[in-house]
């Protein structure tokens, strides 16, 4: 029964990862090794560990000359006015900044708490100020940043508090004046003021001015020429 198959993704367990890296770079050489005897090939194998320590496999007597021979191979069709010089001052440059994202990419392993084992008492310390400062900096870019949002509230609370007072002294003008204008217009209603009687109500009396004497008897006579000479038929009732 075979093995199951093996998820490729980086082993996160130190001690497993360093003992599969041993196991599979002895087998990487061994296999190197069978096929240039097998098939006769120039193999040039070169290893780098996580610490940055070399293993290399040569199947000829200098790994320099193979390097050379795959540098012909690589960069021989060269560019119009391109000469070897400008291809080795490239590849070396290349190097070097392969180097450099390396030791970056390890420098970020070692920030995030992984890869501590190959450090030394010294490198672990130097590593813990660089946290230390980084850790500092950091807190004084929250605080700052936590100072300006303070200030920006409290501006904007003056402003609430401006318009607010704004408003209310409004309301207070706004009532003032209804209140004024109530009580102006309850002084000018007048209390004894009777509204008018309709004309069709009261006809006016009709009669002569002889009719109207002070000790004046009326006789059935006058009674008969009032009751004539009111319209309608109508008589007062002071005549009755």
């Amino acid at each position: 029964m075979g093995r199951g198959r093996v998820e490729l993704k980086r082993i996160e367990n130190k001690i497993n990862r360093q003992v599969t890296f041993a196991k599979r770079r002895n087998g990487l050489l061994k296999k190197a090794y069978e096929l240039s005897i097998l098939c006769d090939a120039e193999v040039a194998l070169i290893i780098f560990s996580n610490r940055g320590k070399l293993y290399e496999f040569c199947s000829t007597s200098s790994m320099q000359n193979t390097l050379e021979r795959y540098h012909r191979c690589t960069y021989g069709a060269l560019e119009n006015g391109q000469t070897e010089t400008d291809t080795q001052s490239n590849y070396q440059e290349y190097l070097k900044l392969k180097a450099k994202v390396e030791v970056l990419q390890r420098s970020q392993r070692h920030f995030l708490g992984e890869d501590l084992g190959e450090l030394g008492t010294e490198e672990l310390e130097q590593l813990e100020h660089r946290l230390d400062f980084t850790l500092k900096q950091i807190r004084s870019t929250k605080m700052h940043f936590m100072l300006d949002q303070l200030s920006d509230l409290q501006r904007k609370e003056e402003t609430l508090l401006e318009a607010n007072r704004n408003l209310r002294k409004k309301l207070e003008e706004s009532t003032s004046t209804l209140r004024s204008s109530w009580e102006t217009g309850e002084q000018s209603i007048p209390y004894n003021h009777l509204p008018p009687q309709s004309e069709g109500f009261f006809e006016p009396l009709q009669c002569s001015s002889s009719s109207m004497q002070i000790g004046y008897n009326p006789t059935d006579t006058d009674h008969a020429a009032a009751t004539a000479s009111a319209p309608s038929g109508f008589i007062p009732g002071w005549m009755l």
